[in-house]
C-alpha cells in the first residue's frame, strides 16, 4: 500500500512540475501580444506645401523630395527636432522637421 501512495504521488509530482511550466510559458505569450497590440501607430501630417524630406535628420542632408500640405507620415523615430517616417503611399525612411508636421 505504501508503494502504491508513493508512486501516485510521484506521478502528481511529475504532472505538476510538467504543467507549472507550460502555464508559464502561455501566460508570458499571452502578456507580449497584450503588450504588442497596445501599440498603436503614429501618423503624422505635413502642415505647409513644399516641405523638404531629407535623408538624415539635419539641414545638412541631402534633400530628397518635397511634400505638401495634407501628406501624411507613418512615425517611425524622433532625432531632436526632426522625425523619421515613411510616406504614406510614398517613400520611406525620411527626415522632416517638426515644425512642418501635426499629430507627432
Amino acid at each position: 500500500m505504501k508503494k502504491r501512495m508513493l508512486a501516485a504521488s510521484l506521478v502528481i509530482s511529475g504532472m505538476a512540475l510538467i504543467a507549472g511550466p507550460l502555464t508559464q510559458t502561455g501566460q508570458a505569450a499571452e502578456s507580449a501580444t497584450s503588450a504588442h497590440a497596445v501599440q498603436r501607430a503614429i501618423v503624422c501630417t505635413v502642415n505647409d506645401d513644399g516641405v523638404n524630406f531629407r535623408g538624415g535628420p539635419g539641414p545638412e542632408y541631402a534633400v530628397l523630395g518635397k511634400v505638401n500640405k495634407g501628406q501624411q507620415l507613418n512615425h517611425l523615430e524622433t532625432k531632436g527636432d526632426w522625425v523619421k517616417g515613411d510616406l504614406v503611399n510614398g517613400r520611406t525612411g525620411v527626415w522632416i522637421h517638426t515644425t512642418y508636421l501635426d499629430g507627432c
